[in-house]
């Protein structure tokens, strides 16, 4: 009896305690979210209405134009479709080749952590700095890539000013620059797996490429379907990369994500009402993208 009413009390406490700690912290974070996410989309789907340049008071109300002129404008199909290819690299050659690299480097073998930093590296970049060091070594006159290739007596190549091979070099930047994070992400989930499972699948007679399936798989699966949710949200988002390497998403506005075509041909030329329309389409998409992939495959995460 006594030890119940001990208990009783504790947890009484315990309430009293939470409750308090509620009533602290929840009303700071709901202003703060409020103010800074949920009256700013709210602004961008009334704005997303309205022909307006940014200056004064909105006061053009042309309903869905906006929204007609986005899906009916070339540029922004062509970026959907960039970021398409982007989602699709990342999913068919940035993850397996982070898995792989994941794989070399987990064991504590000599010169494992040193190539883990190296390959983790080019993700504590800038984004801006990347794009930049990438548009010296990609120039067709003094980049690297071109030098080489004259070296060899096929002349100068000029990557970033040809319309069907500049989108290509913006994936090799993207892909260099963050396999490294999904190689670090699949290195903790290798680490948590007991060893003991290894052993007996040894023992058992298994080989690497067994031990790989069977064990390191089965793992490292909640870690890879984070890091397959992480790679589409974070293709939707790409901008910096691209700003700094194309400029303006050249040549003849080829290389656009979805993000870039709304700061180019939303903010930069005084169109808020039209970029606005452009945020609401990507914030639909991301929304319906991560709470449909977490709905369907990270359910029990």
């Amino acid at each position: 009896m006594a030890l119940a009413e001990s208990f009783a009390r504790a947890k009484s406490t315990y309430t009293r305690g939470g409750l308090t700690t509620v009533i602290i912290f929840l009303p700071p974070a709901l202003v703060l979210f409020t103010v800074f996410i949920i009256l700013p989309i709210a602004e961008a789907g009334w704005y997303a209405f309205f022909n307006w340049n940014g200056l004064g008071w909105p006061d053009k109300f042309i309903g869905l134009d906006n929204f007609s002129q986005l899906f009916a404008n070339k540029v922004f199909t062509r970026a959907l479709v960039n970021n398409g290819l982007i989602i699709a690299v990342s999913l068919l050659i940035q993850l397996p080749l982070a898995l792989a690299m994941a794989v070399l480097v987990a064991d504590r073998r000599f010169g494992a952590v040193t190539f883990r930093m190296i390959f983790f590296l080019p993700y504590i970049l800038a984004d801006v700095a990347a794009g930049l060091i990438w548009r010296y070594m990609f120039d067709g006159d003094y980049g690297i890539v071109s030098q080489l290739s004259s070296a060899i007596g096929t002349g100068p190549i000029y990557l970033l000013a040809n319309k069907q091979f500049a989108f290509a070099a913006v994936l090799i930047v993207i892909v260099w620059k963050y396999f490294g994070f999904h190689m670090m992400l699949y290195i903790a989930g290798m680490q948590n797996i007991d060893k003991a499972l290894y052993e007996a699948a040894a023992i058992d007679g298994a080989n690497a490429w067994q031990r790989f399936r069977f064990v390191t798989l089965p793992g490292i699966a909640p870690m890879i379907r984070l890091s397959v949710f992480f790679s589409l949200v974070g293709s939707l988002q790409v901008f910096d990369v691209i700003r700094a390497l194309t400029f303006d998403g050249g040549p003849l506005n080829t290389t656009h994500s979805i993000v870039s075509f709304l700061y180019i041909f939303g903010v930069t030329r005084m169109r808020v009402g039209f970029g606005s329309a452009v945020g609401i389409v990507i914030f639909i998409l991301c929304v319906v993208i991560a709470f449909g992939y977490k709905r369907l495959f990270m359910r029990n995460d």
